[in-house]
This record gives C-alpha cells, structure tokens and sequence, in this order.
C-alpha cells in the first residue's frame, strides 16, 4: 500500500511539473489563480495539473515599432524594437511567467518617455517566440543574454538597462550571475527567491501542506528539463551581482514573500535600492501606485553613467531602503 501511494503521489508530481514547464497549443480558458479557486477546483486542480495555453501576445504598442527575429539557444525569439534618436540608453524588457511582452507595452512606453530605446522580449514558448516549453526563469536566462549582446552589438557605447518582472527579474539575475551578462543597471519586480519557494507558495496559496508534492513537483520538473531546479535560486545568483540594481516589491504578494524578497536584496552585492507597494499583490506596480512607481524608476536611473559599465562599477553603494 505504501509503495502503491508513494508511486501515485509520484505521478501527480511527474504530471504537474509537466502542466507547470510545458504550455499547451490548445487556446483552452487558463486555470485561475489559486486564491479564486473553489474547493472542487481545487481538488481536481491537484489531481490534473493546472491548464496552460501558450501566452498570446493581445496587443501591439502605439508607439513607432519594428518586428524582429533573434536566435537564442533556445530557438528564435520574436522581440519589438522601438528606438528612440539619440537615447540615453536602452531597455530591454522581460515579462513573468504566463505572460508575453504585450503586457509590457505600459511600462515600454514610460521608458521611452524618458529618452530610452525599448527591446520588449518574448521569452522562449511565450508570444511570438519558439517552443512551448517554460522552466520558470532558468533556461530563460539564455534569452536575456541574447537580448543584451544584441543590443551591445549594434551601439556598444550604449548603456544597456535589464527590466524584468517576476520570473523575467529571474532571469536577469541568472543571467549576469551564471552566464556573463554586464549592464549598465537592471530594475527588477517581485522576483521570486527560489523555485522551490516559488513552488511552496503556489500550494500554499491552495491551502495544501506544500510537502511533499512542492519538492516533488521542483524534482521531477528540472528532470523533465535537464537542470538540477533545486540550484534554481535568486538569491545565489543576487550574491554575485555587482550591478546597479533597482528591487521593487508588493507588500500583500501571496507569490513572492517578504522573506524571499529582503534576502535577495541583502545578496545584491553592487549598488542597490529597493521599494516596498503597500496594498498590492504579484501585479504591475503602476497599476495602483502610478505615480510611485514612476518616481522611484525616474530617480533610479540617472544614477546610471553615460559612459556605461565600468564607471557604475566603480561607484560606491548608495543604498536606500525607501518605502519600508
């Protein structure tokens, strides 16, 4: 018997890690949030695995634009180009898990206000972009550093700034951690502190004891996709970062805790700051405080050098922990 429900609890892990890393081509109605889920919901949700449809771009921006086609080691990604004349710099955008770069199109248009280019991304199996397959910021990470070297390519003297939320924030960490990336700064949302966290809170959120299916789950979906996901932490990668970093947080997120979110901050070892939303959850930030989130993105980046990289990596800290 014990063997029996050990094998079982196995298989609802093996099928939910797949459901979690592996968007469907079917355009099925998405599973809701846990939190809106009723109890049946909840009950067939835990035996089935969450429905996920691939992401679908549902807008374009309005500002002047251009399609392009880049070549990541995860197969071609589809991104939008908006530049600017002569620009302070650029920002290349990442958006979170279950979600595509049309819902960054708010935030592209801010920058652009403020004098910068905007490279908006579809991360591999999202959008317009190649595959199905999503591993929740790891493998993405290869996307964010073919973004950056594109964008080094064509004007080197440029500085580059990463923005990226959630699971995109992620991969920008792991990203200049793991594989070499240097921008000028990045501004990073609600990343999450570690996969298995990340997968702790989900069940957490469904009001189930996350052992064991959160482990499992965290197991078998880095099996299922050739990396070890339990070395799959913010926090580690934040710890070898010198980069000017800006750290943006909602204070009733039930996805990402406090916790998570102030370690991360700790571990950044460059300049940083950070900003803590009351009154708002695993959202966009502009959506409640606008005027806000606006001040604390328009304060962060002129401290950004024209010269690029090696000035801000000279500078000293100035870190502010405003909004606590």
């Amino acid at each position: 018997m014990l063997l029996v429900l050990l094998l079982l609890v196995n298989l609802i892990a093996f099928n939910h890690a797949w459901h979690f890393t592996h968007f469907s081509a079917e355009a099925s109605p998405r599973t809701a949030s846990p939190e809106k889920l009723t109890l049946p919901a909840k009950l067939g949700l835990l035996l089935t695995g969450v429905a996920n449809p691939k992401p679908v771009n549902s807008g374009v921006p309005d500002f002047p634009y251009e399609t392009l086609a880049l070549d990541s080691p995860n197969g071609r990604l589809e991104i939008w180009y908006g530049a600017v004349p002569a620009p302070r710099g650029r920002v290349a955008l990442f958006h979170g898990y279950t979600s595509d770069k049309s819902k960054l199109l708010t935030e592209a248009a801010f920058f652009r206000s403020l004098g910068y280019s905007v490279l908006l991304v579809d991360l591999s199996g999202a959008g317009g972009s190649a595959g199905y397959r999503c591993t929740v910021g790891y493998r993405e990470a290869e996307d964010v550093a073919t973004a950056f070297h594109f964008l080094t390519r064509q004007q080197p003297a440029v500085p580059v700034v990463l923005y990226g939320v959630s699971m995109g924030a992620v991969a920008i960490l792991r990203a200049e951690s793991e594989l070499g990336v240097r921008p000028a700064a990045a501004i990073v949302e609600c990343p999450y502190g570690s996969m298995l966290e990340t997968a702790q809170n989900r069940f957490r959120a469904m009001h189930v004891p996350p052992f064991p299916l959160a482990n499992l789950l965290v197991f078998w979906g880095g099996i299922q996709n050739s990396f070890w996901a339990f070395d799959h932490n913010a926090r580690r990668y934040a710890a070898r970062i010198s980069t000017p970093t800006l750290l943006l947080y909602g204070l009733a997120d039930k996805r990402v805790t406090r916790q998570e979110t102030d370690g991360i901050f700790a571990a950044l070892r460059g300049p940083k700051q950070r900003h803590y939303f009351s009154g708002v959850g695993h959202e966009p930030y502009w959506h409640r405080h606008p005027d806000a989130w606006q001040q604390q993105i328009r304060a962060f980046l002129p401290r950004i050098p024209a010269s690029g990289l090696q000035e801000t990596q000279g500078r000293n800290s100035r870190s502010t922990a405003a909004g606590l």
